[in-house]
């Protein structure tokens, strides 16, 4: 592992398993008040070899924590409901929507990856910044675990990637009404989506990685044999 700044945002980055050159890049997001190390310590139960792992740390400190990081601040009795005028109202949501654009952006001319060959995803808060982010950019997939969408998707003149999206259906944090809601606007959209549910809280367990592990696999393949 190894953390460097990129732009505004420092990140853990994981390098291919036998030091080649990556086939792809997999950027996941870490939830409200966690920070890059927690998602970077699952990356040792993601067997996906030939990709480089990216883990950018959030831009905001956690107000109850010295070591946590937020995407922005959680107003009291959030409802996680899709509200058009939430991003409006969150100016620390719009820097940081900023910030990881620029950074995305920015990661092709580092790594030599292109976007079209780069997975975005995050849990719970990270999961929202996902979507918030990557529909209006060319990625190959987004992975959304635990999520939820902040207002109507923010598409862009590019084909939206396709999603994957996994909640727990005993999660205490995000209700799952949540994601049925954000899973049925992106359909509405147009946009193709994987949804699972799963007997699980608020969390990332082996299931989830599996999931994710595999969405990951079949969207490299699928760009390789496009090539």
């Amino acid at each position: 592992m190894s953390g460097r700044n990129i732009l505004s945002l420092r990140a853990i980055s994981i390098p291919p398993r036998h030091g080649s050159d990556p086939e792809a890049l997999l950027v996941m997001l870490h939830g409200w008040g966690a920070n890059a190390q927690d998602v970077a310590s699952l990356a040792l139960m993601l067997d996906l070899p030939t990709l480089q792992l990216l883990f950018p740390d959030a831009p905001f400190p956690y107000p109850y924590g010295p070591t946590g990081r937020v995407w922005y601040d959680l107003p009291d009795n959030y409802a996680f409901e899709s509200d058009p005028e939430f991003v409006a109202s969150q100016p620390k949501l719009q820097e940081s929507a900023a910030k990881l654009t620029e950074w995305l952006r920015s990661l092709p001319a580092i790594t030599g990856v292109p976007l079209e060959k780069t997975l975005l995803g995050g849990f719970s808060q990270g999961g929202a910044m996902a979507l918030e982010v990557g529909l209006s950019l060319p990625l190959a997939g987004l992975l959304v675990l635990s999520g939820y969408l902040h207002g109507p998707p923010r598409l862009g003149t590019v084909l939206p990637p396709p999603v994957l999206m996994v909640h727990g259906q005993q999660d205490l944090v995000v209700p799952i009404e949540a994601s049925w809601r954000s899973r049925d606007v992106l359909q509405s959209a147009g946009l193709s989506v994987r949804y699972h549910e799963l007997p699980t809280g608020h969390e990332i367990t082996p299931a989830v990685l599996k999931l994710a592990q595999n969405f990951t696999e079949e969207i490299r393949l699928s760009a390789s044999r496009s090539e």
